[in-house]
């Protein structure tokens, strides 16, 4: 008891008509987390990675039957709103079946790309007009596992708060810088700062592998369906292209950014 006093517990809540239970419902769309700059976290590893790095956690909602207090106050800041709910209204509120007995509600960061910390050579990922949220889920992904600089979204058709994109990413979202701009306002800034534009794409294009990556980088990848636009296409200072032997004529765009991105961090001797 002496530790479940420490968490704050603010109320007991019973019903999905609270005004708390309909707003996080209401947060599964994407016009909500944009008016409201709030979004919601499943998962225990998701919860813990966002708190790690400074996210703001508006409201907490747990349920004792699923998770102890000791368990959660690991994973969480003691500074929040602790909302207790029973089993069968947490499982109506969830869209995942194994949360951990925690979801959170969180404060949405600032994604300017005058925020993104460049250093002597950098690895950046770009990625423009990306449309499913599972494809950049997984791109952060491997942008994390390959330790890269920043990913940046341009002209995004799906927003970064997509739970979909939380859950594919495993809660990358939070560890990777991410910044989201115009590929205008892209495109000049990595001149700017002489970053190479290495861009995917079928004409004009060497193999990836050809390509000096340990130079200050910028691997960038379009749509499956239409690829990058003119504007990318007439700023790459080289096309990459992956030879393939087989009968299909393209990869999933999270494949081809980890096959590439990979090759960049062996050529940097990882």
């Amino acid at each position: 008891m002496e530790e479940e006093s420490k968490i704050r517990i603010k109320e007991h809540l019973i019903s999905h008509r609270n005004p708390k239970i309909r707003n996080f419902i209401l947060l599964q769309k994407s016009r909500e987390r944009s008016s409201q700059r709030l979004f919601v976290i499943e998962g225990l590893k998701e919860i813990e990675k966002a708190s790690q790095a400074g996210y703001h956690f508006s409201t907490v909602f747990w349920c004792k039957e699923m998770i102890s207090a000791d368990e959660l106050q690991k994973i969480l800041s003691l500074s929040v709103e602790v909302f207790t709910v029973s089993k069968s209204l947490f499982s109506k509120m969830t869209y995942r079946e194994n949360t951990g007995g925690v979801v959170v509600v969180a404060k949405q960061q600032n994604h300017d790309l005058k925020n993104i910390q460049i250093n002597s050579s950098p690895l950046i990922i770009v990625l423009e007009s990306v449309e499913k949220p599972g494809n950049l889920g997984a791109v952060l992904r491997t942008a994390d596992a390959a330790n890269a600089d920043a990913l940046i979204v341009c002209d995004a058709q799906t927003d970064l708060y997509n739970p979909n994109v939380i859950r594919s990413s495993i809660g990358c979202l939070f560890t990777v810088p991410v910044a989201s701009a115009s590929s205008e306002e892209v495109i000049e800034m990595l001149k700017a700062k002489g970053i190479n534009i290495y861009c995917t794409a079928l004409t004009a294009s060497v193999p990836y592998h050809t390509i000096d990556f340990t130079k200050p980088t910028a691997i960038v990848m379009g749509t499956e369906a239409t690829g990058l636009t003119e504007k990318w296409l007439e700023a790459s200072a080289q096309n990459i292209i992956i030879p393939m032997s087989g009968v299909a004529d393209s990869l999933n765009v999270s494949t081809s950014a980890a096959i590439t991105i990979f090759e960049v961090r062996r050529q940097r001797g990882f």
